[in-house]
């Protein structure tokens, strides 16, 4: 026999002889006499109410039009409708030659008023050396009372006329302030982020002070409105948390922040307005929301009771009844068990289970009742792994 025909046999009689260790590899542990491997979860007790789906709307807490501050021509547009700013981004600028003017006027009157404080302390300064030097005459001959009590009047005049140059002063200040306002108010901001909605103006348009410039909407501070129904109001407390389904897939918390004290006499509803947790969605960008949007609010309309619950996967049907399989020192005993409706992805249970007994959910198909299991995973307070 030659060298390749001992080979091509060697390998033939290593595949019989390594096959039987190989199925015996392959075959489970349970058919071979050990323990079934399981996942579990557990029996929980959990608080349940009933909910009604009422449809409601996205609103924005900011919305309205940025209007003109000061008056004059204007110079620039530098929005569109479509386009984001943010708080303090410039909107709008008004021809600034009239302004600038009438702000460095208002600086040479305020300059004007103290020069003429100055003069007006001067001619004082005067007038009380000229009643100084009539007093030192009292005692002599030269002295004219008439004289003196006229000086004193002038010097209460000037008095009075330095006190009139600093209220000029004053007034001045104001005006330059004021113009320094307008200056400022020229260019029109953004009063807060969000969109450009609509343009009321463009280049070349005269305004006036309260014209209005845009109409602009914040996107990122929206709520929810919803009407109703007025006997499902009275536990929609302040705070009160709710599930609100912005679309398929999509299911974020809500909280009430008021019920509005007003009826409509039609429809017997009344208006709540929730607090929606949208930062994360807002954050990723992957769900577009927008401002009347219409949304589901799941309102509760029962209090609150604790109910005892299953994983939907732990129950096994059997005809008309259902069963169970619990993990009690390590073997799996079977449970008949009434259940009730449904909680997620958990059903309610009326009998046949207690808080805490550890159910089989994946693996109880082939059990057998007092099969030996082992546990594959670590259950989570009732959450399936």
């Amino acid at each position: 026999m030659n060298c390749a025909a001992k080979t091509v046999l060697g390998l033939i009689l290593g595949f019989f002889l390594g096959f039987p260790a190989l199925f015996a590899s392959a075959v489970p542990a349970h058919a071979q006499g050990g323990p079934s491997t399981v996942f579990v979860d557990l029996v929980i007790d959990e608080p349940l109410t009933q909910t009604s789906p009422v449809l409601g709307r996205l609103v924005a807490r900011q919305r309205g039009v940025v209007a003109a501050l000061t008056r004059g021509p204007v110079n620039e547009v530098t929005v569109d409708a479509g386009d984001r700013v943010a708080a303090g981004d410039i909107i709008l600028r008004i021809a600034m030659d009239r302004i600038s003017q009438t702000r460095n006027l208002a600086a040479a009157q305020v300059q004007l008023a103290r020069a003429q404080v100055t003069t007006a302390k001067a001619e004082l300064d005067l007038a009380n050396q000229e009643l100084a030097r009539l007093e030192r005459l009292r005692q002599s001959s030269a002295f004219s009372p008439a004289r003196y009590d006229d000086q004193a009047n002038t010097v209460q005049t000037k008095i009075s006329e330095v006190g009139e140059a600093e209220a000029s002063v004053a007034a001045a200040i104001a005006d330059l302030r004021i113009a320094e306002i307008d200056v400022r108010l020229a260019e029109v901001r953004a009063p807060y982020d969000g969109v450009i909605i609509e343009r009321h103006t463009q280049r070349g348009a005269y305004l006036n002070v309260g014209d209005p410039v845009v109409t602009m909407i914040n996107d990122q501070d929206l709520e929810i409105a919803a009407e109703v129904p007025s006997n499902r109001t009275a536990g929609l407390l302040p705070g009160r948390s709710v599930q609100v389904s912005l679309g398929p897939g999509h299911t974020v918390d809500a909280f009430v922040r008021a019920v509005i004290p007003e009826e409509n006499a039609l429809t017997r509803t009344r208006a709540v307005r929730f607090t929606p947790a949208l930062d994360e969605l807002l954050s990723k960008g992957d769900v577009p929301l927008a401002a009347n949007q219409t949304v589901t609010v799941n309102v509760p309309v029962s209090t609150i009771r604790d109910v005892i619950s299953v994983h939907k996967d732990a129950v096994i049907p059997r005809g008309d009844a259902n069963m169970v399989f619990v993990v009690e020192d390590g073997k799996a005993q079977p449970r008949p068990v009434k259940l009730d409706g449904a909680i997620g992805n958990r059903f309610i249970v009326l009998e046949g289970l207690k808080v805490g007994d550890m159910t089989v959910i994946r693996g109880n198909e082939r059990l057998r009742p007092g099969e030996d299991v082992t546990v594959g995973n670590a259950p989570d307070n009732g959450k399936a792994s």
